[in-house]
């Protein structure tokens, strides 16, 4: 019998090499090759199974053979309603039939909460959860705590409660063995399937404990593989390491057609839900959740909850019109300017690139004459969220001013605009969502970029907008 061949892996990127090597040629990390074992009969064993593939298919599934691009349909794909509508959102407007999603977060995030509320919206569907973590007792109780007060979340249909629905349509699966779980799944028959997680799961090709390379790579590719081929859509839950990527061989990222990343501080009570990867729609989507006892609540307008603190008469906190995807909401920046207390100014940011933070403050001192070398500079975006939206720089430099001086923004201002190296203030996309959601909230003086306002119709509005081409016109108009 032949020996099984010895390989090694790269768990950051997934590169492949024959010998271990302390430092990958394709990504540069240390010390992140992990060994794996490739059994001596997998080429034959997968010549076969491809064989097999082939001959069975070949009549019976006609888009397994080659087809032309004009005869192939151009219609939309069908999705499944996941019946919450921040998650429907992230997805690209719901669950495709036949894809494979991986979702990530840290221990203790809502992960398993998540998913599980919402096949508990779900009654209608057939169900496989598939736990290797925790027992079906663990699993009632949650979901006996999520159904305790007949609310999960926010759902336009109705709410969903035990003595409403008996959940014949749910099954509970506690097992780690692929081979079994197939099984189960031929038996079965479900419409989606849930496994949570996929570090725990092992099939018996592979001879590596459960969560390593070589399994984590292998039982994913055997989930894709079921997916793809019976139109039954997987969510598979992972883990992420202490560097805050996804545990597990990058390769695994590749393999999935859709990664999102549930995030958050344990100490806040909002939760992000950011697509990472999307084959089937945008990766700039964003979806915010409200941590309750119930369970978590999809919030809708997330401007009226970051904006319910009344900072009437506080200095270093400015108003800031942002959008993460298609969602326009508005974000409050605080900024806190002192007098470095050890000597070397400290640069800190929460939420925001500390880099950008370091331009914009050589910005302020070089373009419009404040001195901050000597000062300790602190920036933190209210409520938790890490906002990526280059219109923030204006607010970024609007907070730091303002602390600096300790000269309060009046109430009822908010802005939105780029900030340049030269001091100009550069136009920003989607002008007009920004200014809609600025008067909703019932703000009455915005700050906009000049370039912005060329073809737009002003009179539709009714907040006086101030447009400004330089960073000392937009803090003329803030602090006169």
């Amino acid at each position: 019998m032949a020996k099984d061949k010895i390989a090694y892996v790269c768990e950051n990127c997934g590169q492949e090499s024959a010998k271990w090597v302390g430092k990958c040629p394709s990504c540069g990390q240390w010390n992140t090759f992990k060994e794996i074992r490739v059994s001596s009969d997998t080429g034959t064993r997968a010549a076969r199974s491809a064989a097999h593939v082939l001959n069975s298919h070949r009549s019976a599934n006609p888009e397994a053979m080659p087809q032309r691009l004009r005869d192939i349909s151009g219609q939309a794909m069908p999705r499944m309603d996941m019946h919450d509508d921040e998650l429907n959102r992230v997805l690209g407007g719901g669950l495709v039939h036949g894809s494979i999603i991986l979702l990530g977060g840290e221990p203790g995030i809502g992960k398993s909460t998540l998913t599980l509320q919402t096949i508990l919206r779900m009654p209608d569907r057939r169900i496989l959860y598939i736990s290797g973590e925790e027992s079906a007792y663990q699993l009632k109780m949650r979901a006996e705590r999520l159904l305790s007060n007949g609310y999960m979340g926010h759902h336009t249909d109705a709410t969903v409660s035990r003595e409403s629905v008996d959940f014949e349509n749910l099954l509970i699966l506690c097992e780690t063995s692929l081979e079994a779980i197939f099984s189960h799944i031929k038996d079965v028959k479900p419409e989606l399937v849930v496994i949570d997680s996929i570090q725990t799961i092992a099939t018996e090709e592979v001879e590596s404990s459960a969560g390593s390379v070589s399994q984590v790579r292998e039982c994913a590719a055997s989930l894709l593989r079921f997916a793809k081929s019976s139109g039954t859509p997987v969510i598979l839950i992972g883990h992420i390491n202490k560097e805050g990527t996804l545990a597990g061989p990058k390769i695994l990222e590749h393999i999935v057609d859709t990664v999102i990343q549930f995030e958050g501080d344990q100490h806040y009570m909002y939760r992000i839900l950011r697509s990472i990867k999307n084959r089937f729609g945008s990766t700039s989507e964003l979806g915010i959740y409200e941590m309750r006892p119930t369970g978590l609540r999809p919030v809708s307008n997330p401007s009226e909850l970051l904006l319910t603190q009344d900072h009437d008469g506080l200095s270093g906190i400015a108003i800031t019109a942002a959008i993460e995807g298609i969602r326009p909401f508005l974000v409050e920046t605080q900024a806190l300017v002192s007098s470095a207390a050890y000597g070397t100014p400290q640069r800190q940011a929460t939420g925001f690139d500390q880099r950008r933070l370091n331009m914009l403050l050589a910005v302020l001192e070089k373009r419009v004459g404040f001195k901050l070398m000597q000062k300790d500079v602190f920036l933190n975006i209210a409520g938790g969220l890490r906002v990526t939206d280059l219109a923030m720089d204006l607010s970024v430099i609007a907070a730091v001013l303002s602390s600096n001086v300790d000269t309060p923004i009046e109430s009822g201002w908010c802005m939105a605009g780029e900030v340049g190296l030269s001091g100009e203030v550069r136009p920003v996309s989607r002008i007009e969502q920004r200014i809609a959601e600025a008067e909703k909230l019932g703000f009455t003086h915005m700050i906009v970029p000049k370039n912005n306002l060329s073809g737009l119709n002003l009179k539709q509005f009714h907040i006086e907008l101030h447009p400004v081409r330089k960073v000392e016109e937009a803090l003329r108009a803030l602090f006169g």
